[in-house]
């Protein structure tokens, strides 16, 4: 009886051990197969960032790498004399691209190359074209018979900015109403005295 007792022990034991290194020997397969998974995405999502050309997405078109400049001008809106404060928080750092910050309302901050003030106002959903001014709750202000919309650049009258991409210090003033040459002088000068926030 000793033998044959023996002999199911170890027939046992060696069914354990066959089934647990099966066991262990599954898990590992499978274990091996979500790694190389794992991996093949890594890989992919590294070549895909690797390979990916300036313009990383949701930025401007023809826009250089975020970060390929940083330039900083002065930015007045007047409507019939009344300044625009871009200072609220629905108009500060609504791209990465070119912003206000700081709840500062004056200062354009600009982080890339080929980034244009027509991009700044569409990311802070302000209509702007050559001849209207478009707030987010659709009042417009646009060139009639009795008013105009017009703009400077570095003291500069300007028949558009939409293309206009600033440099280090301009000064741009966007203006509507009925001013007279002394009234646009005037916000002229309050532009040079506006200070430009680096």
């Amino acid at each position: 009886m000793g033998r044959k007792e023996r002999r199911e022990r170890e027939e046992k034991r060696e069914n354990y051990a066959t089934k647990h290194s099966a066991a262990k020997r599954k898990e590992t397969l499978i274990a091996v197969g979500v790694l190389a998974v794992i991996a093949v995405i890594v890989g992919y999502a590294g070549w895909v960032f690797v390979n990916m050309s300036d313009n990383v997405p949701g930025g401007p078109e023809n826009a250089g790498a975020l970060g390929s400049e940083h330039s900083h001008a002065a930015l007045l809106v007047k409507i019939f004399g009344d300044k625009f404060d871009f200072s609220a928080p629905a108009y500060q750092i609504k791209s990465s691209w070119i912003h206000f910050e700081g709840r500062d309302g004056s200062t354009v901050h600009k982080h890339a190359t080929g980034v244009t003030m027509g991009y700044l106002f569409d990311t802070l959903k302000i209509g702007l074209d050559d001849q209207c001014f478009v707030f987010q709750d659709g009042r417009s202000f646009c060139t009639n018979e009795d008013y105009s919309l017009v703009f400077y650049i570095n003291g500069k009258q300007v028949p558009d900015i939409r293309d206009y991409e600033i440099q280090e210090d301009d000064r741009i003033l966007i203006s509507y109403g009925a001013e007279t040459p002394e009234e646009l002088q005037s916000q002229l000068l309050e532009l040079d005295n506006q200070e430009i926030i680096k």
